[in-house]
């Protein structure tokens, strides 16, 4: 019977876990420590296997590295596919100084400064002015109902529904309803991970 038992006295070496997973989402440990509140000097320590982390410690982890907690304690080689929902009542409303413009954050929080999603509505001569973002970054548009115009730069382009754009915003950009209907726009914004320091 005991070649059958998995349970013992020991608890599960994660350590080794953690950096396999870390690793493969190419993740450094500074933006580890970042996305899961756990100090570097901590998830160094638990990755050596010098301390036996809380429970606690091992779910803000597992969130930083958008895994199942089980995958981190168990250690199975076979990948945890990702499926997360976000149901429209936790979409999160952004508030923002810019009138006839409403955003909805589609992303969450762990991808922020990665890959960022958003919904944005427009009331005729909505805008969305935006101040250069992190060298090479860029923006996906696609408008889903009614036009835009858009700017980046020196550049500019006025999109219809079912119109998309791809631009580089590490330049001045804007992005305004300039019809008399309101506008209904998906945005995609990717940050490049070398203009983060990862």
């Amino acid at each position: 019977m005991t070649g059958t038992q998995h349970h013992s006295q020991e608890p599960p070496l994660i350590g080794g876990n953690i950096r396999r997973i870390r690793k493969e989402a190419g993740l450094t440990m500074d933006v580890l420590a970042e996305r899961s509140g756990v100090s570097k000097a901590m998830l160094s320590q638990i990755e050596a296997e010098k301390v036996n982390p809380t429970v606690a410690t091992v779910w803000k982890i597992s969130q930083g590295l958008q895994v199942e907690i089980n995958r981190l304690l168990e250690g199975s080689e076979e990948p945890v596919r990702k499926f997360h929902v976000t149901t429209r009542d936790d979409i999160i409303a952004l508030d923002t100084d810019e009138e006839g413009l409403h955003i909805d954050v589609l992303t969450p929080i762990q991808m922020v400064e990665d890959l960022e999603m958003y919904l944005l509505s427009f009331a005729p001569g909505g805008a969305l002015r935006s101040a250069p973002h992190f060298p090479n970054t860029e923006e996906f548009l696609t408008v889903i109902r009614g036009s835009i115009h858009v700017r980046a730069g020196d550049r500019d382009a006025r999109l219809g529904e079912g119109d998309f754009i791809r631009y580089q915003c590490d330049v001045e950009h804007d992005i305004e309803n300039t019809s008399e209907e309101s506008s209904l726009v998906h945005m995609v914004v990717r940050f490049h991970k070398r203009s983060l320091g990862h």
